[in-house]
């Protein structure tokens, strides 16, 4: 696994999250499997260092590599 960026802080998560933030996570996972297609391991909300909202997506690849895929959170574009 790749080391974590100093650059991006994690955004406090509540308890339970709401469907809405739960389809939301599952529409960020899917534009990452786009970019890099394989198995998503992890899907985490943060802050980028312009607070602006991202989405952390880690995905496995077929040949075994784990990608990151930093989406900014209000347009789906790459970062």
């Amino acid at each position: 696994v790749a080391p974590r960026p100093h650059h991006h802080r994690p955004v406090p998560a509540s308890p339970s999250l709401p469907t809405a933030s739960v389809a939301v996570s599952r529409g960020a996972a899917e534009l990452a499997q786009r970019k890099a297609p394989g198995r998503v391991l992890k899907v985490e909300r943060g802050l980028h260092v312009d607070n602006s909202v991202i989405w952390r997506i880690q995905v496995l690849t077929a040949a075994g590599e784990v990608r990151l895929v930093i989406l900014d959170a209000e347009t789906g574009r790459v970062r």
